[in-house]
């Protein structure tokens, strides 16, 4: 059994993909509890990064970086707090899962997850898809998770996506095209990722091993993660959980996607499944993964100042007496390097 540490586990990939329920499936693990999906910390990951620089920005005059204080100690440190916090409060969040035991009848138990004073549950598990885009900060606030990528099928997935509000209520994407994107930017990630850190820090489950074989996929998922083999961990496969329910003639009525974006993911899809993932990580590849972090850092830092430039430079233009069809070209063309890097990043 892993002692306590911070070793917490994240589920990537797309949406629609397996994220929750083999969430729910490692929750049933004596020394994992899953948590709900939160969503703030890769952006947190990003605000770290940033508090950083604006804290060592004036070398032996600013509190970090006079300190001798390093942005991966700061990064480490504030993982370790958030990990302890999450632990702490455990027995917080199980009380309130109680209540869905009742009110969800026999799906409920899987929110209660298999807990007993034996049952140390030193780890946590996050199913978050949107974490897919933020492996490397998450890897800076916590150097020793583990991330699992669970794959499915891209034309699977789409149809899912787009039957998800039939029986969610809400839209997870509003139209095929917006499916399509939504696959090839969460996988593109994972991939990515894959290759910079090597199976040992990001390991890959498809989606049909762990319907079809699940107590071989389940073993050697935990085998990554380094913890003993439960049977528990399986039984929520024997039911489905916050499924679409495709039906078998579903058919999308709404505008179709372009070509060339059916393309390119299908392609994606058919490499990942047919493709083992690297062993070992790629050097170069990290670069990229650290490249684009910084990136995205560089483009949260200075958009508020990029906005109130905007908006100044339209108020001269409206002045200007200029007509508006121009004044819109000029704002376009004064926004656009900023919409291209976050089109990048996304």
């Amino acid at each position: 059994m892993q002692s306590s540490g911070n070793n917490p586990i994240f589920v990537v990939g797309s949406p629609r993909s397996g994220t929750s329920i083999l969430t729910w499936c490692l929750g049933q693990h004596p020394n994992i509890f899953p948590v709900p999906e939160s969503n703030w910390m890769g952006d947190f990951a990003i605000n770290v990064a940033i508090g950083y620089q604006i804290g060592a920005a004036r070398g032996e005059r600013s509190i970090l970086s006079g300190m001798g204080i390093r942005e991966e100690e700061l990064f480490a440190v504030l993982g370790k707090s958030i990990h302890e916090l999450i632990l702490s409060h455990r027995a917080d969040l199980e009380r309130k899962r109680q209540g869905a035991v009742t009110a969800w009848g026999a799906k409920g138990r899987w929110f209660q997850a298999r807990s007993s004073a034996s049952d140390p549950k030193n780890r946590w598990v996050d199913g978050t898809p949107e974490y897919s885009m933020y492996i490397c900060g998450l890897r800076k606030l916590f150097p020793d998770a583990r991330f699992i990528h669970i794959f499915r099928d891209v034309g699977a997935v789409v149809r899912s996506m787009l039957n998800f509000h039939r029986v969610a209520g809400t839209q997870l994407v509003s139209d095929e095209k917006g499916a399509y994107k939504y696959w090839l930017r969460t996988v593109k990630a994972c991939v990515h990722a894959e290759r910079a850190y090597g199976s040992n820090i990001v390991y890959r489950i498809r989606y049909t091993d762990l319907v079809e074989n699940p107590e071989s996929a389940m073993r050697s998922l935990l085998d990554f993660l380094q913890e003993p083999y439960d049977p528990k961990c399986v039984e929520p496969l024997a039911e489905r959980i916050n499924s679409s329910k495709v039906p078998a003639d579903f058919e999308f009525d709404g505008p179709a996607a372009d070509p060339a974006i059916i393309e390119k993911a299908t392609e994606l899809s058919a490499s990942v499944n047919e493709t083992p993932q690297p062993r070992q990580g790629s050097c170069a590849a990290a670069d990229e993964v650290e490249a684009t972090f910084r990136e995205r850092v560089k483009y949260m830092a200075t958009i508020d100042k990029a906005y109130k430039k905007t908006r100044q430079i339209i108020k001269t233009l409206n002045q200007s007496g200029l007509p508006l069809y121009l004044i819109s070209q000029a704002a376009l063309a004064i926004a656009d390097p900023y919409t291209t890097v976050l089109s990048q990043l996304s």
